[in-house]
């Protein structure tokens, strides 16, 4: 069996004149779209870092370019391979596992090879590069909610089975052609929507993240002796609004881009829709905010245009656009009484389970109230009469609720393991001795912000105590009295 990658017969078809125009528009397109989703990496790490306290905020920039390049390599290797692959592997049906394409070698023509893509004749390296985006952006999730307290051994491990395993087999069955897609069991009466991954991306990187934090524990100082949570602020909050700005940006890539597709322009509805549901979830939040806390929280009102978008990513090919701002207002809510609520139990420093998690599940659910009949026979998936407001039966609605379930319930185990096996071997977190010194000084040897820490007098100086790092004082009471910063 001969395998090969499309770009060779696609440039021979380019030189003997052959080759449908349609497939260098598609492919320029879709190039451009993966492009922008790998910009959000960083908006991802602007809005970790100005969440974090100074002392943390070097670490998130090798954190994110650690993850993403592991991730690359594995997604490359077998991660598209299970995501997407048509054939079945060691009599294991398709519907459950991929199995063409391992590092990006496959047999047959593209679009019999990864068919639910089929529908697009960009070349499969353009698709495998937007997908890929798409695994990087729901491994990013992961660590926000881990901030200031994790060993940095633990991304790498997670990274790699994350990026292997986990992520390509959950989002084969919402959006890669497996069984939840395909509403192949008895549980569903129709296959389960997700345009651009509510749940194959944000639950999913939203659920490794709550596995995590229920094995690593709060940061020191984060409740108090009666047990109330104690505010913990970030260092930066002009950093967190460039974040998200640059996040809302790649979200023009990762939504529109999922229509594979310029030549019909379908893009351009996408985008509209995807505009108006992040406009929704940041008015949701300014009301929840103002309702809740009596004023108006900037992190609270970021975290709600986050959310309006992750809410209206599964819906954005499915709904018309006047269901895009209610369906971003509700998510604004959401995030704002998840965040509150979360908080009581869980330290999520950014709010990822929340922005991330609960709005994706609402997302994912709103298609089966809002899904138009038209869209749903255009995308070819799901209730061919549309969701409840349309049809007046729960079909949609049911699909969606399933999904969301089977979704959650196989990534949470799977992480649950991965972090309990670290936990067990290597450990999870650092030192209360490291978490107080800082994880720049600690896992990097320098400081984010080093003209902050470190005396005129001690810079070059060595750490007392530790001759194997060669970096400036930094423990606890030297780092306080150098910058006033108060050890919580």
């Amino acid at each position: 069996m001969d395998f090969v990658l499309a770009t060779a017969d696609d440039l021979a078809k380019a030189i003997d004149g052959t080759l449908p125009d349609t497939v260098p528009a598609n492919t320029l397109w879709v190039v451009v779209a993966a492009v922008f989703v790998l910009l959000m990496q960083a908006g991802f790490a602007m809005l970790e870092i100005g969440f974090s306290r100074m002392k943390n905020a070097g670490t998130g920039v090798a954190k994110i370019l650690t993850n993403l390049s592991i991730a690359a390599i594995c997604y490359w290797a077998v991660g598209f391979a299970f995501a997407f692959g048509s054939a079945d592997v060691l009599g294991v049906s398709s519907s459950i596992i991929g199995s063409n394409g391992f590092f990006l070698q496959f047999s047959g023509n593209g679009a019999d090879s990864f068919p639910v893509m089929g529908f697009s004749d960009a070349v499969p390296e353009a698709k495998f590069l937007f997908q890929f985006a798409f695994c990087a952006v729901s491994l990013a999730i992961v660590w926000g909610s881990t901030l200031e307290r994790i060993k940095y051994s633990a991304y790498v491990i997670y990274a790699i089975v994350f990026a292997a395993i986990i992520y390509p087999i959950g989002s084969h069955w919402v959006f890669g052609g497996g069984w939840l897609q395909n509403g192949d069991t008895p549980l569903m009466a129709t296959g389960m929507q997700d345009f651009a991954g509510s749940t194959a991306v944000h639950l999913i990187g939203a659920t490794g993240a709550f596995a995590a934090l229920l094995l690593l524990g709060p940061r020191k100082g984060k409740y108090g002796p009666d047990g109330k949570p104690r505010a913990i602020p970030g260092h930066s909050m002009p950093l967190v609004g460039l974040g998200v700005i640059i996040l809302f940006f790649g979200w023009f890539g990762f939504n529109p881009g999922s229509t594979l597709n310029i030549t019909d322009t379908r893009l351009a509805d996408v985008a509209v829709t995807t505009l108006l549901g992040a406009a929704g979830g940041v008015i949701g939040a300014f009301v929840a905010t103002q309702i809740k806390q009596r004023t108006i929280d900037i992190g609270m009102v970021a975290n709600g245009l986050i959310a309006g978008l992750v809410a209206i990513t599964a819906p954005s090919g499915y709904v018309e656009a006047w269901a895009g701002p209610i369906i971003g207002f509700v998510a604004g809510l959401i995030v704002v009484f998840g965040v509150i609520w979360i908080d009581k139990r869980i330290d999520d420093p950014i709010g990822a389970t929340s922005a991330h998690g609960l709005a994706g599940i609402w997302g994912t659910i709103s298609c089966g109230l809002f899904t138009a009949p038209r869209l749903a026979e255009y995308n070819a998936f799901g209730d061919p009469d549309g969701g409840l407001v349309y049809s007046g039966h729960f079909t949609q609605l049911a699909a969606q609720a399933v999904g969301v379930l089977v979704a959650f319930t196989f990534v949470f185990a799977l992480s649950y393991l991965t972090f309990a096996a670290m936990k067990a071997t290597i450990g999870l977190r650092v030192s209360d001795e490291d978490e107080e010194a800082g994880l720049d000084i600690i896992e990097h040897g320098m400081y984010g912000y080093p003209e902050q820490f470190i005396p005129q007098s001690e810079i070059g100086s060595g750490i007392p105590g530790r001759p194997d790092v060669p970096a400036p004082a930094h423990r606890g009471a030297t780092a306080t009295a150098v910058t006033g910063e108060a050890t919580v």
